[in-house]
C-alpha cells in the first residue's frame, strides 16, 4: 500500500522532451504548439534557455507550467550541447526526445517512435524520416525536399560512412542508455549531435520510422555558418579516430577527414578568405597530402583567392580532363 508521500508524487512521464532555446522568438510558437499536437501525450517538455533577452523570457514565463511544461533558466553559454547537457539532468522520462526551436513535429511523430521501440528489445533509440522546409514552413525543391534513407538495426558503420542521416529533431533515445554513454560533448557546439550518434549506435540498435515526421527548417538565423560546421565535423571524426569506437573504420574515418578539409578550403575561398585556406592546408597537410585529390581541391582554392583567372581556368581544365 502507498504512504501518502508517494500518492502525492507525482507519476513520471513516458517521455521528456528537450527543447533548448537562445533568443529565437519567430519560430518557438510553432514548435510549442506541434509538441501539444502530438498524439502521445505522456510526455514532459523541458524548455532549456541559454539566457536569453527579456522578449523571450517574457513568453517562457507564460509557458512554464510545472510538471507539464518546465522552462530551465540557464545563464548563457553559446553552446547547444551544454545546454541540452544541462536538460538531460532534469529529465525524468524513460525515454528523451529532442526538438530545436525552430523545427515542428507533425502530431504522430511520438506515439509511432513509441511503437517502433517496442520490438525488438535490442533497439533503445529510434528515429524518423524529415523533410526540409524554409522559414516559411514550405518544403525546399527538388532533391533537397526529403532527405533521409530508412536504415535501421546496427547503424554504426553507415554512420562513419555518412550514408545513414539523423537530425536532432528526430531522435528519441532511452534516458539511461543517454547516461550510460555521457550525454553531449560540450566540445563540440555544432556537430555535437552526430558524435553522439556514433556512441549511441556503438551501443544499441536503433529502430526506424520511415514516414517524414519532422520539417527541419532551413533559414539564416542558425547557430553556425558553413566553416563553423565543417571544422567542428573535422574535430567529430578526428575524436572518433583517436577513441577508437572504429578500429576496423580508420582509413574511412581518414578519407573523409580529407574530404572535409578539401571542402573547407574550397569554402574559404569562396568566402574570399585567402588566409583561411592557408591556415586549412597546413593545419592538415600532414594527414592529406598523400591524397592527389585533396591537392587538387587545395590548388584549386588557393588559385581562387590568390591567382588570376587565366591560371584558375587551366586548373579547372586539368580537373575534367581527370574525371573523363
Amino acid at each position: 500500500m502507498l504512504d501518502s508521500a508517494d500518492q502525492r508524487r507525482p507519476r513520471a512521464p513516458c517521455v521528456s522532451i528537450i527543447l533548448p532555446t537562445f533568443n529565437r522568438l519567430k519560430f518557438l510558437a510553432a514548435t510549442i504548439e506541434s509538441i501539444r499536437r502530438q498524439s502521445f501525450t505522456d510526455w514532459e517538455l523541458l524548455i532549456a534557455d541559454d539566457g536569453s533577452g527579456p522578449e523571450l523570457r517574457a513568453v517562457l514565463h507564460e509557458l512554464d507550467d510545472p510538471p507539464r511544461i518546465r522552462v530551465l533558466w540557464l545563464a548563457h553559454t553559446g553552446n547547444p550541447p551544454a545546454v541540452r547537457n544541462a536538460a538531460l539532468r532534469e529529465a525524468k522520462g524513460d525515454y528523451v526526445a529532442f526538438v530545436d526551436s525552430d523545427d515542428v513535429w507533425l502530431p504522430r511523430k511520438l506515439e509511432l517512435q513509441m511503437r517502433s521501440l517496442r520490438y525488438p528489445t535490442t533497439r533503445d533509440w529510434s528515429y524518423t524520416g524529415f523533410t526540409l522546409v524554409d522559414d516559411g514552413g514550405k518544403p525546399l525543391p527538388g532533391n533537397r525536399a526529403i532527405s533521409s534513407q530508412a536504415i535501421e538495426g546496427r547503424i554504426f558503420e553507415p554512420l562513419v560512412h555518412g550514408q545513414a542521416v539523423l537530425v536532432q529533431s528526430s531522435v528519441m533515445v532511452r534516458r539511461s542508455l543517454l547516461e550510460m554513454v555521457g550525454g553531449y560533448d560540450v566540445g563540440l557546439p555544432v556537430c555535437g549531435d552526430y558524435e553522439l550518434w556514433m556512441r549511441l549506435a556503438h551501443e544499441s540498435e536503433i529502430a526506424c520510422v520511415g514516414q517524414s515526421l519532422v520539417h527541419v527548417r532551413r533559414h539564416g538565423e542558425h547557430y553556425a555558418d558553413d566553416v563553423a560546421a565543417l571544422e567542428d565535423l573535422a574535430l567529430t571524426l578526428r575524436k572518433v579516430q583517436r577513441t577508437k569506437l572504429a578500429p576496423d573504420l580508420q582509413h574511412v574515418l581518414q578519407r573523409r577527414r580529407v574530404g572535409v578539409s578539401a571542402s573547407l578550403a574550397r569554402r574559404h575561398a569562396l568566402c574570399g578568405r585567402p588566409f583561411g585556406v592557408l591556415g586549412t592546408v597546413l593545419h592538415d597537410l600532414p594527414f592529406s597530402w598523400r591524397y592527389p585529390n585533396w591537392w587538387l581541391a587545395v590548388l584549386a582554392s588557393t588559385a581562387r583567392v590568390l591567382a588570376p583567372t587565366a591560371a584558375l581556368n587551366m586548373i579547372r581544365a586539368y580537373r575534367r580532363r581527370r574525371s573523363h
